[in-house]
Order: structure tokens, then sequence, then C-alpha cells
């Protein structure tokens, strides 16, 4: 990046991050806004959105089939599959006619599923396509929040399942309900006094927008393998919603006028409109999940995703304050920590907190508890845990076999001073353990 840049968005940013103290209230909600639409917008711009959005892409054409299949069957059963393709024609719809017949072609492949002749060897590879995709899906959402851990296998197939199962049912559900109640006496009463009228009519209108929001919110909640707040699953949803309707029509405008593609590229035009359709789709589901993690996680706004650089005395005084807010819930007999609720504590990015956490556990000073979500707690009595242990931990947690301090030749003279600097450590926490930081924290 020229350094024209840099200074720019150094200059945009200390405007977005002033000292709020003597600022009115409504202009440091304006402000949190702000920021939150200028990461978000830069981490689009870095690329690892657009990538994982083009690999879903890839994903989605090999899975949409077979996942339609074993949706439509579960339904079929309940004598409700024909309610599902308006779903899958609402999708289709910015492609114009172009997409009603992808629609009717997904919806011949489906019916040319015979799920009952394809024996178990046919039906677990059906079943182990789809679950490929939502896994991919987690994958992406999981990248997003800064979660490495996964779900275990039986914890995915359960739930992967219940998703893939059960959430058709509830999508047609809900689609009867809202027509038993857009059909009742009382709604045919009220459509005839204004402004009721008026009010129901916009209401309508409103709907896709709604169920569309509501999905949303439920894959930002229930995907990520992290517990994500619904206030921020709400908001990230709302922004993606509207992203989403608006481009449909937006896209729709475009496919109309698109002749000329349809005349260079001929039967291939509708293919490739429905990547295109299919990338944006997915990627405006992952900004919306992007949105909602920095809502949820407003101290990780200024670290950036491609990689960050902290000094070594902000890695010393993060370990202490690490092990004292552990230590202290450990000594204290409460249930670990988890990463969110130590971000929350020690209002520090929850990507730092990760990292500094991650050279504690390498030194053998943090385990990481059986309970879900995961948990911290010290790995061996806050008696014996030394606070010199703590800060040799990351000053030399990544210390490579072939650059170790060691492996540096130093002149005698050059080797001395930095002997006194490490005596001088080491004397300073002489005696001293986590024990100590931690009651004297609590008194």
């Amino acid at each position: 990046m020229s350094e024209n840049k840099l200074n720019l968005q150094k200059k945009l940013e200390d405007s977005l991050w002033p000292d709020e103290v003597s600022l009115s209230s409504a202009r440091v909600l304006l402000l949190k806004v702000l920021r939150v639409a200028y990461v978000s917008i830069m981490d689009l711009i870095g690329g690892q959105l657009s990538l994982r959005a083009m690999s879903l892409v890839y994903t989605t054409l090999l899975s949409i089939v077979p996942l339609l299949a074993l949706s439509f069957s579960v339904l079929k059963a309940m004598g409700a599959h024909n309610e599902i393709e308006p779903f899958l024609f609402q999708f289709l719809a910015p492609l114009g006619e172009q997409g009603i017949g992808i629609g009717e072609n997904i919806i011949g492949f489906i019916d040319n599923i015979k799920v009952g002749v394809l024996g178990s060897v046919g039906l677990g590879l059906l079943i182990y396509t789809v679950l490929s995709l939502v896994q991919k899906i987690e994958n992406a959402f999981n990248m997003i929040w800064h979660v490495e851990a996964t779900r275990s296998i039986g914890e995915r197939f359960s739930s992967y399942l219940s998703v893939i199962l059960i959430g058709p049912v509830m999508m047609v559900s809900a689609l009867g309900m809202t027509a038993t109640v857009m059909n009742s006496s009382v709604v045919t009463y009220f459509m005839a006094i204004e402004p009721f009228g008026s009010l129901i009519i916009l209401a309508t209108k409103l709907l896709p927008y709604v169920m569309v929001i509501g999905v949303f919110a439920f894959i930002y909640m229930f995907v990520p393998n992290t517990k994500v707040r619904f206030g921020a699953a709400i908001v990230g949803a709302i922004v993606s919603g509207f992203l989403w309707q608006t481009s449909g029509v937006l896209f729709a405008t475009f496919v109309v006028n698109s002749t000329k593609y349809t005349a260079i590229y001929s039967s291939f035009a509708v293919v490739i409109m429905l990547l295109i359709w299919l990338y944006i789709s997915w990627l405006i589901l992952l900004f919306g999940s992007n949105i909602a993690f920095y809502i949820q996680n407003p101290s990780s706004m200024r670290v950036s995703r491609e990689g960050f650089e902290i000094s070594n005395r902000v890695k010393e005084r993060l370990a202490l304050l690490l092990m004292q807010v552990i230590g202290s819930q450990h000594y204290q007999g409460g249930k670990p920590y988890t990463l969110d609720e130590i971000t929350e504590k020690t209002r520090v990015s929850h990507t730092v907190v990760r990292y500094v956490i991650s050279k504690l556990q390498s030194q053998n000073l943090l385990l990481e508890s059986n309970d879900d979500p995961t948990g911290y707690l010290p790995a061996k009595s806050l008696e014996v845990l030394m606070l010199s242990e703590v800060i040799q931990a990351v000053r030399s947690a990544e210390e490579k076999h072939f650059l170790s301090a060691s492996a540096i030749n130093l002149p005698d003279s050059t080797l001395a001073i930095s002997n006194k600097i490490d005596d001088a450590v080491t004397a300073a926490l002489s005696g001293l353990s986590v024990r100590d930081l931690v009651v004297d924290a609590i008194e």
C-alpha cells in the first residue's frame, strides 16, 4: 500500500476513533455505526469474504439437487412438497425467464431421484454431499467469527441434519400460518378500514423482507460454532436482507438488459448469470455475518484480519492480565471463562486475546476445559505457576529451534547486557506466583 493511501487510511481511522469523553450520545452512536460499516467494507475489499463466497458457489452447484431432494422427501411425506417450490423460484427470480427454466430443470432432476431405490450406498453419498455443503458453510462463518474449533462428527451430523430436514418444515409452516392469518375474517374486516387497510398492504409487501431477515438471523445464530447474541444476528440479518432483496431487483434489471451476453455466450449465458447470482447471494450472506461479528465484538474493529503486530510489552501485560482473570475465576471456584467472556472482561480484541492465550497454552500454562463452549483454566496449581514463567512464555513462545535466542552469536559485551535484562526480569518477579496476582486483585 502506498504512503498516501496509508496516510489517508490513518486519518480516516483517527476520525472514526476519537476521544468519546466530550461527545454526545447521538454522535457516539453514529460513530459506532460508521465504524462497523468501515471495517466491514475493508474486510470486503480485503478479499477473504469474496474467496469464501466463490468457494461456496462451486459447492452449491454440486449440492443443490441432493439438498433439495432430501428436503422434498421430508415434505413429500407430509404432503407439502409443492410448497417449497416457490422458495426456489423466488431465489431464481432475478434471472427472469431464464431463472424459471433453471428452476424447472432442478425440479425435474429432483423428481428423477428416487430416494427409495438409491440403496444404502447411494443414500449415504447423497447425505454426504449435503453435509459437505453445510460443513463448508460453517467453516466460512467460523472464519468470520475467528473460531478455530469445529464441531465433533456427532454434533455435525445431528445439527446439520436437523437444519436440512426440519428447516424446510419450519419454512412451510410459517408460510401456512401467514396465509391463514391473511385470509382470516379479522384481517379481511380491518382491510376495509383505513388506515388499517393500507398498513396491512404495506405489511404484505414487507413480508418477503421479513422472511429473508428471519432466515438470515437463524443462520447467523446457529451456523457459527460459537454463541452469537440475538441482537448482533438481527442487525446483520437486517442489513444483509435488504441488500439481498435490493440486489435481486438490480440484478433482474441487469439480466433483462444483457442481451449482448446472450449473443456472445449463447446457451451458456444462463449458466454464467446463475454463477454470478449465487456469488452475490453468498457474498451478501457472509457480509451480514461479518457485521454481526463486529456488533458483538467491537474491540476487534481495529485488528486486521490479514494479520496484526503487537509489541512484547503489550504481550507481557496482557499475559499477566489473562492469568489474573482466568486464575481469579478458578481460585473462587467458578466455571471457566470462555473466550467471549474473557474478551468482555479484559475489553481487549477477541483476536489478540486468542493469540496470547495460544502462546500461554503452548507453554503449558493454560488448559481448555471440556465444557461447551470451551473455557480456559490454569494448567497447574496457582501456587506453582510463577509469574516469571508467564513472562517467559510470551517472550519465547515463537522462538524456533533454528532461530532461538541462544542461536544468535552475540559479542561478549552485548551478550552480557542481554543477560542482565533477563536477570533483572527474573529478579523482579522472584518468588511471585499467579496466586499472589490473584489474591492481590481480589483484595
